[in-house]
Parts: C-alpha cells; structure tokens; sequence
C-alpha cells in the first residue's frame, strides 16, 4: 500500500491592513475608544484641543482634517477645538473631565519647544486632581536627520531627553513613539491608564514630528471599537468588618466627603449612609457638593478654609472617616485640626496609597460601593449616633448660618460691594443650574465657607494645585460637556484681577465658539489672598498690590490705570459693569439670562481682612522667617511658634 498523503495545508490569508500615517492612525484609533460605567457608554477621547507649529502641523494637525471632515465616518470624526494658550488647552480639557465624571476626557496636541512645555503647569493640575487629560506634544526628529532642529533642547549628556521629558513627573503615563509600530502597545496603555480610576491624571505621548508623519501598514484590528469598563471595586471583607467595627464604638464619628464622591456618583449613597447613621459630613474643596448645603447632616467645609461647625466637630471627633479625599494639609490645618487625644481614622478610598494615609484603617474600594457595604453592614446592628450629637452639630449649623447671613447682607444698594456681598448677590440669583468655577485668590476661601450648594456639580472650584487661570478655560471645558444643556446651565467664572491678568486668552475661543460664558470679575487692585498672607507673616504685603511705585521704590501709589472691562470686551465679550450692589444685582441677572459669552466687571471694597468675615477658622502652616529684625516679622514668628506647638503626627 503506498503512504497516505499527508493533508493539504490551509492556505493562510494575510490579516488585513490599513496604511496611514503615524498621526492618521493614532487619531482613527482614539475616535473608536470608549468608557461604560453602570450601562452608560461615551466616547473616552470626544475631541482634540490643537496649536499647530512644525511638530504637529503636518503629523497631527493634517490627520486632523481628515478626521473631522468624515474620513472616518460619521460616527468617527475627531472634532477640534481651537486654544490660544497651552496651558489654557489642558485646563479647558480637565473642566470637561471633571463635568464629564471622569468617563469622558480630550486630548491636546503642540508643537515642540514651548508649545510642549507650556503644558506642564496643565498635566500637573490634571494629575494631582485625578482628572484624565490625553497630551500629545510633537518632539524632535526620532531620525535626527538634522541636529539640532528649531526648538531643540541639546543635552550634552543624553542624545535622547528633549524639552517633553518636562512632563514626565506630572504624568501617569509616559511615553515617546521613535517607531511607528510602537504606537500600538503605548496608545492602549494610554487608555487603560486615562480610564482607570485610581491611576488616572495626565497621560502623555510624546510624538516625533517625523513619526507622525510616516506611513505603516496598520492591522484593521487596532481600529476596532474598543469598550474600557470603568470598575467599582468592592471592599475587602476583613477591612470592612474592621471599618464597622471602628464605626459601631465610635460617639463623635465626623465623615470628611472629598473629590473621589463626587467621581463615583456616590452622592445618593452617602445620603443613605448618613440617612441611616446620622453622622454629619464635612467636606474637601472637591468634596463640596456630595450633600446639598440644607441637608441635615452637612455642616460644610473642612479645615483653614472651613466652617466653624466642620472644624469644632473635627477637634472633637473620635472616628474621622474619610471617603475619597487625600488630605491634603488645608483639610488637616496642617495636621493641627484633629486634636482628640483618642482620634482615629478609616479611609474608603479606591487608591490604597491615599487609604493608608494619617495611619488609618484602609478600606480599600470605590466610594459608591465602599458605601453600600457600610450601610449594609450596620444596617442589621442598629448604629446611630446619640441624638445629643446630632443636636449639637445641627444647632452649630444653624448659628454658621446667621454668619454666613450676616456675610451676604447688603444694607446699603448704593454702596460698592465688599467680595463677600457678590458672593450673596449671586446665591440669591442662582438654583441647582448654575455652576461655578474657581481655583485661586481669596474666594476659594469665601466660597468654601459661605457657598449653599445646590447640586452635586455646582460647586467646581480647583484647589488641589489651585491654579491662577484656570478658570475661564475650565467654564469652557464645563460648557462643552453640558453639551446641548448649555443653554439652560448658566456657568460662570469667578475670577479676581489677578487671576484675570494671568491667562484671559481663551476667552476668544468662548467668543468664537458662542459658548454662553458668564464672567464675573471682581477688581480689587492685587493679590489680595497672598497680601493677608505676607501680612500675617511678617512679609508687610510686600509685591502684592498692583499700584505705581511711591517715592521709596516700593508699590504705595495710586492704583495702576488697568481697565480689565475694556480688555475682555476687546476680546469678544459683552461687558456689563456695575458700581453699586444694585447695579451689581441688575448685571449678575441680565447676565444669567444672556446668551452669548458675557462678563460683570465690579471693583470691590477691600474690607478690614483678606475675604471679609467670617475669618479662618483652622490654621495654615507657612513657616515664618525665624530671625528678623522688622517687629512685624518678630510678632509673626512668635504666633507661629505657638501655632505649630498644636500639630501631631497620627501614627
């Protein structure tokens, strides 16, 4: 018999290919990623914010037109938006971020040389508050046909650093494409990183201007829709029995809400939480916001910019539970606040690394879950906390209240207004639809304090880099994602002259794009905030004041002839000043009610302190020249050193 033969084998079809470009994938590639959290699908990166120069004009900037123009579909354009700074770009793309619940982000593309390091002030705000931001800087040639080229830091010790190393440290992902193959593993690494909620920040690809543009046989396959499920990680069974434990011996339990609510929607599950226990929340800039300012457990905010109420209940408190915060020293009064001799603290958080902080029993999950778990643990063993306490904090709350009311009150229309009487103006304006925003100065500290929030997104101010110009792109990035509500959700900067000084520039693009802006500034003739700070130790307000030298070489003049109304109407707005509390009351209204990008201009009363009454309420550490021979340096260094006596490590 002859041998059987062996069979024929299959012939093997080559998997398909698409050639593009480096830029023309990369771009194609984000178009078709997407986040899904509890059955809600969006699209992960919903549009490019782009300065072209000769590192991106021709990689990403020409892939750019093709996806917005319906080369890819419909379904798959890349629509861009137009900055004018940036740093300004990033902002606006960490406003849409944070409005979006961190499932939806943008991404920035520049050039190289200052183009690309005028994003690092962005990716460092963007990362230390968590919120995902895609930044695509053109580099130098991966080639180096041309050595050195426009732009080009040359570092003699290392041929391969350029000026986008910047962005390393303030970046969760980092990475440069010198091969167009490469782009593969490094873009979907990108995207888990932007996705992920405990890893998420700045994520950088940095992109030689010659890769961009160089052309590779792409498998169909990284073009594919791609789903990014954003978890809830539940707790950890030990550490919960342990969390509930701490929590059923607790009598003064105090929870301090932060930014990591309001990023897992938890907002419903922490009133349910409170609902069934009774313990009163205080609450983080970013926190501000996860109870409404009338629910009954809110007492407001925490620390050197806090209430009162927050601030007493945390001197006392035997159990501080922290529910997706950091701690950050102005929640800690610099480690000053938490003063009970027998204080302990349980962190839910879903980062372990900030769950373990202030030597705290770590109850490791998202916060919505983390929650549930609470509440379900001590449903069945009938914790409450003593209805003393609950007297205790809801009185206090009600006696803060007459101070904020005394704070607002306008007792005479014809008079200029103080910043406290504008904050009063508007929250006798707004409801749950307004928004606000803001990052620096004196009023994160009035608004902490004295803002009754209405909903869990009104309140948007900054404060984890709290960055002077953040403002009036972040309103932007807001706006952009209210999306077709934007016509019915006023959103309104809140700026000083300062701040205003610092980076008004892309109030073209709200021009440009009619995006309903209101701006509100408030002239008040310089760094108020850092004045009575410098005063309060020992600096004099030196450098703070924005005046005409006086006779000395220092800044006592009169004030400089600077007319902010003038120049923001110059960039496009509609300017309506106002001298008076009546005029300021008719302007903040006609201004809700406009709609097209509109600014309030108003020259406040400086009043006897920094953001008017009521003062701070817990201590900032800013250390203190220790030998000095101005009295004003001496004084201040001797309340230093009795403040910082009070601080203590929880260990």
């Amino acid at each position: 018999m002859s041998p059987t033969s062996p069979a024929s084998p299959k012939k093997q079809h080559p998997a398909p290919t698409r050639r593009l470009t480096t830029a023309q994938a990369l771009v194609a590639f984000l178009a078709r990623q997407y986040t899904e959290r509890d059955g809600r699908r969006q699209r992960l990166i919903s549009a490019t914010w782009g300065i072209f120069g000769h590192g991106n004009v021709a990689g990403i900037g020409q892939a750019l037109v093709e996806a917005g123009h319906g080369g890819n579909g419909t379904a798959h354009r890349m629509p861009y938006l137009q900055g004018r700074n940036e740093q300004a770009m990033v902002h606006a793309a960490v406003g849409y971020a944070r409005q979006s619940g961190r499932l939806s982000a943008q991404a920035v593309t520049t050039s190289i040389g200052p183009g690309a390091t005028n994003l690092v002030t962005g990716a460092a705000l963007a990362t230390i508050n968590r919120l995902p931001v895609l930044l695509l800087p053109g580099d130098t040639f991966a080639t180096r046909p041309a050595d050195p080229v426009l732009q080009q830091l040359e570092v003699p010790y290392a041929g391969d650093v350029s000026v986008n190393d910047c962005l390393r440290p303030v970046s969760r992902y980092f990475d440069r494409i010198t091969r167009p193959e490469a782009l593969i593993p490094a873009a979907l690494q990108a995207m888990r990183v932007l996705a992920d909620p405990a890893e998420t920040g700045a994520v950088t690809l940095a992109l030689p201007q010659d890769v961009q543009a160089e052309a590779y046989d792409w498998p169909e396959e990284f073009f594919a829709e791609r789903d990014w499920h954003i978890r809830r990680p539940a707790p950890d069974t030990h550490e919960l029995d342990a969390a509930v434990r701490a929590i059923r011996s607790a009598r003064r339990p105090l929870i301090v809400a932060g930014g990591g609510v309001r990023h897992s929607a938890a907002e419903e599950t922490l009133a349910a939480f409170t609902a069934a226990t009774r313990i009163p929340v205080a609450s983080t800039q970013a926190g501000k916001g996860a109870l409404r300012h009338d629910h009954p457990a809110d007492v407001g905010g925490i620390g050197h910019t806090g209430t009162a109420t927050a601030n007493e209940l945390a001197r006392t408190a035997d159990l501080v539970i922290g529910v997706g915060t950091r701690f950050s020293d102005f929640t800690t009064a610099s480690g000053t606040l938490f003063s009970n001799p027998a204080v302990r603290f349980l962190h839910l958080n879903i980062t372990a690394f900030d769950a373990h902080k202030l030597a705290a029993l770590p109850l490791v999950a998202d916060a919505r879950a983390g929650l549930e778990a609470l509440t379900a643990a001590l449903a069945g063993r009938g914790y409450r906390v003593d209805p003393a306490y609950e007297t205790e904090y809801t009185g206090a709350k009600e006696a803060w209240e007459e101070r904020v009311e005394a704070s607002f009150a306008t007792p005479d229309p014809t008079a200029r207004p103080t910043q406290t009487q504008v904050l009063g103006l508007l929250d006798d304006l707004v409801t749950e639809e307004d928004i606000l925003i803001n990052a620096a100065g004196s009023l994160p500290g009035d608004l902490h304090k004295l803002w009754r929030t209405r909903s869990r997104d009104q309140y948007h101010v900054e404060y984890g880099y709290s960055c002077m110009g953040y403002e009036i792109p972040a309103a932007i990035g807001v706006l952009l994602a209210a999306g077709a509500q934007q016509r019915t959700r006023p959103v309104w900067a809140l700026v000083g002259d300062g701040t205003y000084l610092m980076n008004p520039t892309e109030i073209v693009t709200a021009v440009q794009e009619n995006l309903p802006l209101k701006l509100l500034i408030l002239q008040n003739h310089g760094y108020a905030s850092i004045g009575g700070l410098s005063e309060s130790v020992g600096a004099e307000r030196f450098g703070t004041a924005y005046r005409h030298r006086d006779a000395d070489g220092g800044f006592t003049g009169p004030p400089l002839p600077v007319d902010l109304a003038a120049n923001a109407a110059s960039l496009g707005l509609r300017v309506l000043r106002a001298t008076t509390v009546d005029d300021l009351r008719k302007a903040l209204s006609e201004a809700r009610d406009a709609e097209g990008p509109t600014c309030v201009y108003v020259e406040t009363e400086t009043p006897d302190t920094v953001s008017g009454p009521p003062p701070a309420q817990a201590w900032w550490d800013v250390p203190v020249a220790e030998t000095a021979s101005r009295p004003a340096a001496v004084k201040a260094r001797e309340e230093y050193d009795r403040q910082v006596a009070a601080r203590r490590r929880h260990l």
